[in-house]
């Protein structure tokens, strides 16, 4: 009875797995031009959000210090 439950996982595992390779011959990859962009655009994202954080960071730590008369 054990036996006939590990074959029948075994059989589900392969049957994932054979799956997954069909829905990834489906898939429609990037070519290497359209990578690149990609790649700049989300560097690009990045950087203008970790300068908008920071300054926001910036202006509410210079805000606190007048407010509550402390220095950093």
């Amino acid at each position: 009875m054990a036996d006939t439950a590990a074959k029948a996982k075994k059989g589900k595992f392969s049957e994932y797995f054979k799956g997954v390779r069909t829905e990834l011959k489906k898939v429609v990859w990037p070519t290497r031009k359209e990578l690149y962009k990609y790649t700049i655009v989300v560097l690009l994202v990045c950087a203008f959000f970790a300068l908008f954080f920071w300054l926001l960071d910036t202006g509410f730590l210079a805000i606190l210090e007048k407010v509550l008369n402390i220095t950093m």
